[in-house]
């Protein structure tokens, strides 16, 4: 498919459409290694590079990617008592209009996907798709098998109408365990925890779907999803996990 270049450039975050004609006049911006200064021009949007400030950024028609959340940061734009987790995205990106795919607390680190697909985005949080999403968590006291069981089975929250069970949840250490949800409610690890008897003292997002966290992604760190990644986070349970 082709596009006019100016037009690219507004979708990947650029800038509004003065600001894109503007640096591409000035010769700021290449296009898959050269400098071009035609907003006109047309582009095949298959393997196309835009390189601003040094940097080079693939065309991609939804922005999807991945972060390895640290501790100490809210999902939120405007944020209350911490630096907001976008503060860490480059600036095309929250042009982009890039959001959260479910929230994390501020002190939970782990998996978190940032996505401009309203879809996909759906997709992903709806509990009638049931894809799961792992948690790690480790508690102020020893699991009990007691606490396991409860958790398998549902337990009851004070705003609820009926009680939440895991999708499943096993002894992960003597004071750790590793719980799959389908939902994405309020503080919902931290409240089935505390509702089985225990307490939720450190929290961490593992995998969504089949897909996990990297090892190698550093805190703080972001990187894209290509289509096999989107394919995995969206496997539904059971299936998931197979």
């Amino acid at each position: 498919m082709k596009v006019r270049l100016l037009r690219a450039l507004q979708s990947q975050g650029v800038g509004s459409r003065k600001v894109c004609f503007h640096r591409l006049r000035r010769g700021e911006i290449r296009v898959n290694g050269e400098v071009c200064e035609d907003p006109e021009a047309e582009f095949e949007t298959d393997g196309l590079v835009f390189t601003l400030d040094g940097v080079d950024w693939p065309y991609r028609e939804h922005a999807c990617l991945v972060m390895h959340k640290p501790a100490g940061y809210e999902c939120s734009h405007k944020p209350s008592h911490h630096p907001s987790v976008f503060s860490l995205l480059p600036s095309l990106l929250l042009e982009r209009g890039v959001q959260c795919v479910g929230r994390l607390d501020q002190d939970t680190t782990g998996l978190l996907v940032f996505t401009d697909d309203g879809q996909l985005q759906h997709r992903m949080i709806s509990p009638k798709k049931n894809v799961p999403k792992i948690y790690r968590a480790d508690c102020a006291e020893a699991v009990s098998d007691a606490q396991l069981d409860a958790l398998r089975a549902g337990v009851q929250l004070n705003d609820e109408h009926a009680p939440l069970a895991a999708l499943a949840c096993e002894r992960a250490s003597a004071r750790g365990l590793r719980l799959v949800l389908a939902e994405g409610k309020y503080h919902q690890v931290k409240r089935m925890v505390a509702a089985a008897g225990n307490h939720v003292v450190a929290l961490h997002r593992e995998g969504i779907g089949d897909y996990r966290l990297p090892d190698d992604l550093a805190p703080g760190t972001w990187r894209w999803l290509d289509s096999a990644d989107l394919k995995q986070l969206e496997q539904p349970w059971p299936s998931a996990m197979s």
